[in-house]
């Protein structure tokens, strides 16, 4: 509906209905493929599409499991309980009936994102078969999407701000009971140990990444921070390019991995942290400058390099699936997307049981 109001009224405050660009980060940033693949990929309003390009800053397609789903029905009521509406012979009319702060309490009483249960997210965009289709995952496989093109990219350590709360798993058989109990219901545990032993027990090998034996909080900590970012941002983030690179071959894609606030302790360069970068220009400016360059070039031509052209050229994902790598005060260079290769072969290979 917000774009429907763009493209209604956009003219009279200056902009252009035909050139407009979605973007969004983290959640948002889900949002916008969730956008592209609301009603199949029907983005057409008036005759016209609603957008003509978007950009993805920590977040793709998230493989979910339908609205009716046994997860989805203890949020339900969950939240009804804590309404009070429990006992009524209509819950949901009930919950409509609530004065807004109770209903607040009510929807907030369920684990949040900064919690134990970190990405296993209460709420997240499900499939209802009708205003999205099916999960995002097999709508980006059967091109049920508004092909746009797109800039997607993450942070280096996506996952280490949501392991900070998961302290007491601290073995191989305690992450697999976490990820069975909380995550992956269609999953058996035996997929789930061959999917975390793609990681490596070593601390070398964790994130926050390549900061050899330091930063590990707690035991696990950095194996831990490393699987979370890897699966809801960054490795699915490749599964997500490399469909659209083998199907859509005429789809422009360009992606990048941000590594600017490497050497902050515990964290690294982590979730979120592209706001401060972006958003409130903090050091190094190299990252603001070049991103928001990028960025403007492609509001403008659809190709971050048509335009100002002061930084790196920045190749299309699918030519030799590079990103471009913003590495911090020195400048930008070119990244071969292909770590932790045996990890997103199994996730590309398994996505339809690791649905959450």
């Amino acid at each position: 509906m917000g774009l429907e109001w763009v493209a209604d009224n956009i003219a009279a405050f200056g902009g252009d209905p035909d050139k407009v660009t979605i973007w969004g980060e983290s959640a948002g940033s889900i949002s916008v493929f969730n956008q592209m693949a609301l009603y199949g990929g029907n983005a057409t309003y008036k005759g016209r599409p609603l957008f003509r390009g978007a950009i993805m800053n920590s977040g793709t397609m998230v493989p979910a499991d339908p609205v009716d789903c046994p997860k989805g029905q203890v949020v339900y009521d969950t939240v009804v309980k804590h309404a009070g509406c429990d006992s009524a012979g209509d819950t949901l009319n009930c919950l409509r009936e609530l004065d807004y702060h109770k209903f607040l309490d009510a929807a907030t009483s369920v684990p949040g994102m900064l919690s134990y249960t970190a990405l296993a997210l209460s709420y997240l965009p499900r499939p209802d078969g009708y205003v999205l289709p099916d999960s995002p995952d097999v709508l980006c496989r059967t091109g049920r999407f508004h092909q746009v093109p797109f800039i997607v990219g993450d942070q280096e350590d996506e996952g280490t701000l949501f392991a900070l709360f998961t302290g007491n798993i601290t073995t191989t058989d305690k992450l697999v009971d976490y990820l069975s109990d909380f995550y992956f219901h269609s999953a058996t545990k035996d997929e789930i140990r061959a999917w975390v032993n793609t990681y490596s027990s070593s601390i070398v090998d964790g994130s926050p990444f390549r900061t050899g034996i330091l930063n590990e909080l707690y035991p696990g900590f950095k194996r831990n921070a490393a699987f979370l970012g890897d699966y809801v941002f960054t490795l699915m983030r490749r599964n997500f390019l490399q469909i659209t690179a083998e199907a859509y071959t005429d789809l422009p894609t360009w992606s990048y991995l941000a590594s600017y606030d490497w050497g902050t302790p515990i964290m690294g360069t982590f979730h979120t942290s592209d706001i401060l970068q972006l958003f409130y220009n903090i050091f190094p400016s190299n990252a603001a400058d070049s991103a928001r360059t990028y960025y403007y070039n492609f509001l403008y031509n659809l190709d971050p390099n048509q335009g100002v052209s002061t930084h790196k050229a920045w190749p299309q994902w699918k030519v030799n699936k590079q990103l471009m790598w913003f590495k911090g005060i020195l400048g930008n260079d070119l990244l071969t997307d292909d770590f932790r290769a045996d990890a997103s072969k199994f996730l590309g290979d398994h996505t339809n049981s690791f649905h959450i």
